[in-house]
């Protein structure tokens, strides 16, 4: 069993395989420990998986997780840590915006018994307008309500002790709040400085349009970490305010029958309406967070489903049998 794992996501990246390959290969044998390269192919529709096939085909080292579709980069790292076997499990970009030689920091910064360690782009060299000031702002709203202080949460360049990452389920664009999750778990948590380089060659996968979904991925990890365990408790409040609120103006209204014997619809309608929908709306509130304790039950009895579906898998058999090993 391999000491470090190292998980790649590529989505059409033929131009940087290669060369990302050979200089994590170095690095890697400079450590002098056991490791294992898993590159994970995100349904390409260009030359990257036809390369890492080629690539596990001469190193034993490599194991290639070949996606059916193109799943996005949470599911991609999630595929990449539930078939990596090392004890501590890096993960960085494929498209070599992420310094290979900056891993052996990471590396030591978990030996030193880090739980997560997590790359910080303190010089940024990004667009100012599109993805410097829209992620300096999130980063801040981020550590604001997760209530982790690390300046770059969106940089997928992270290492991780095995049994922390695989306590944390992944979906969505989730993996950028792997570091809050996993201080929900008790784990310690350190930032290092890493270089922001710029694409030399391919596409940026990136837009301002993630930054919409991040948000709401951002109201959505807010929730998690403070109801996970007790959803009835965030929506009971408001359920038992709308119920509380409904009844005493319906109260009021019955009460102004009894003595005035006024003709409540004639004369307070609107509040009678107001009286009826906050009390509906309460019972709806109150359902749903049962319904979320419910859930929060199904979750903790049940096995997790893969938020990915793999093709393949390749692999050398050994060094002295050059033959693949694929699964569909």
């Amino acid at each position: 069993m391999p000491k470090y794992s190292i998980v790649v996501p590529f989505h059409n990246e033929q131009e940087n395989v290669t060369a990302l390959y050979d200089r994590l290969k170095a690095v890697m044998e400079q450590i002098g420990d056991s490791f294992e390269l898993v590159f994970v192919e995100d349904g390409s529709n260009d030359r990257t998986y036809k390369l890492l096939e080629e690539i596990a085909a001469v190193d034993s080292r490599v194991l290639v997780v070949k996606l059916r579709r193109n799943f996005g980069q949470t599911s991609a790292l999630a595929a990449g840590f539930d078939h990596s076997q090392g004890e501590y499990i890096l993960a960085m970009d494929g498209d070599l915006q992420h310094d290979p030689n900056e891993v052996p920091q990471f590396l030591a910064k978990l030996e030193e018994g880090y739980d997560v360690v997590s790359g910080w782009r303190k010089e940024r060299i990004d667009n100012m307008v599109m993805r410097r000031i829209p992620s300096r702002c999130a980063n801040w709203l981020m550590a604001k309500l997760s209530g982790v202080d690390i300046h770059d949460f969106g940089t997928t360049f992270k290492a991780y002790r095995r049994e922390v990452i695989q306590n944390i389920p992944l979906y969505g664009e989730m993996h950028r709040f792997i570091p809050a999750l996993a201080s929900w778990y008790g784990a310690s948590i350190c930032e290092i400085p890493i270089s922001n380089i710029t694409r030399e060659k391919g596409k940026s996968h990136y837009g301002i349009s993630r930054t919409f979904r991040v948000f709401f991925d951002l109201l959505t990890i807010r929730f998690l970490l403070k109801y996970m365990t007790r959803p009835l408790h965030f929506f009971g409040v408001f359920g038992a305010l709308g119920v509380l609120g409904g009844s005493g103006i319906s109260m009021f209204l019955l009460v102004l029958k009894l003595i005035t014997r006024q003709h409540v619809m004639d004369q307070h309608g609107p509040l009678f309406v107001i009286a009826g929908v906050l009390i509906l709306a309460g019972i709806q509130m109150l359902a749903i967070g049962l319904l979320g304790e419910l859930q929060v039950r199904h979750y903790h009895q049940s096995s997790h489903r893969a938020p990915y579906a793999i093709d393949r898998l390749v692999r050398l058999r050994n060094p002295e049998e050059p033959s693949m090993l694929h699964e569909g």
